[in-house]
């Protein structure tokens, strides 16, 4: 399971938004994993994502964080993670970790046919597909839902909704652009999950008011 799969939005949003990630398990191939993770990393470096970084040291567009000295310090178990905006690029990730086969394993959160699409061409068939049964509970005390759609691009929930709120109306007053202000937001997710070229997008929608 992912918390990248609670993404929300429609389907011409998300055919913009991949996340590639490696995860170790204990006791099966953790130990020693930390030259895979390096070299994963380096993979999807060379593909252009829009954002990059591990769960404990942050991502490419915090200020303080070089991205090669990022790398150079992951240790075994380091949860790494890539966002692309293409297929063409995540298709090309896709090929090179296969070629590479790190004995890790390696997920993508997408849309499920584009996703197909990408691993038929690499060459591979996908063995298994997960869903998010999405949310359950009290939602009236969720925001508004395009709200969530920023908001959900980071799964552990460090984007807050009233930064959000926040960037979408200094985007309609001019006061910032949204690509500044979409970089301001990526800040806040540490693993690197969030997606930067999707929020500007987004931005730029919300604040004419099309929700």
């Amino acid at each position: 399971m992912t918390n990248t799969l609670h993404r929300q939005g429609d389907v011409e949003s998300l055919k913009g938004d991949f996340v590639v990630f490696a995860h170790t398990a204990k006791s099966r191939n953790r130990e020693g994993s930390g030259p895979k993770i390096r070299e994963f990393m380096r993979i999807c470096l060379r593909h252009n994502p829009v954002n990059i970084g591990d769960a404990k040291q942050g991502n490419v567009h915090q200020d303080d964080i070089d991205i090669n000295k990022l790398i150079s310090q992951q240790g075994d178990g380091a949860a790494a993670a890539a966002v692309f905006a293409d297929m063409e690029s995540l298709q090309k990730v896709i090929e090179d970790l296969i070629r590479a086969d790190l004995g890790i394993c390696i997920n993508v959160s997408g849309l499920l046919e584009e996703v197909r699409a990408c691993c038929v061409k690499a060459g591979i068939q996908r063995h298994s597909v997960e869903h998010s049964l999405g949310f359950w509970g009290a939602k009236d005390r969720l925001p508004e839902r395009h709200i969530l759609e920023i908001h959900t691009m980071c799964g552990h929930g460090m984007v807050s909704f009233n930064l959000i709120r926040k960037m979408i109306e200094q985007v309609k007053l001019r006061r910032l652009s949204a690509k500044k202000a979409s970089k301001i937001l990526a800040k806040c997710c540490e693993c690197g999950a969030f997606n930067p070229k999707r929020a500007e997008q987004l931005l730029e929608r919300f604040s004419k008011g099309i929700t």
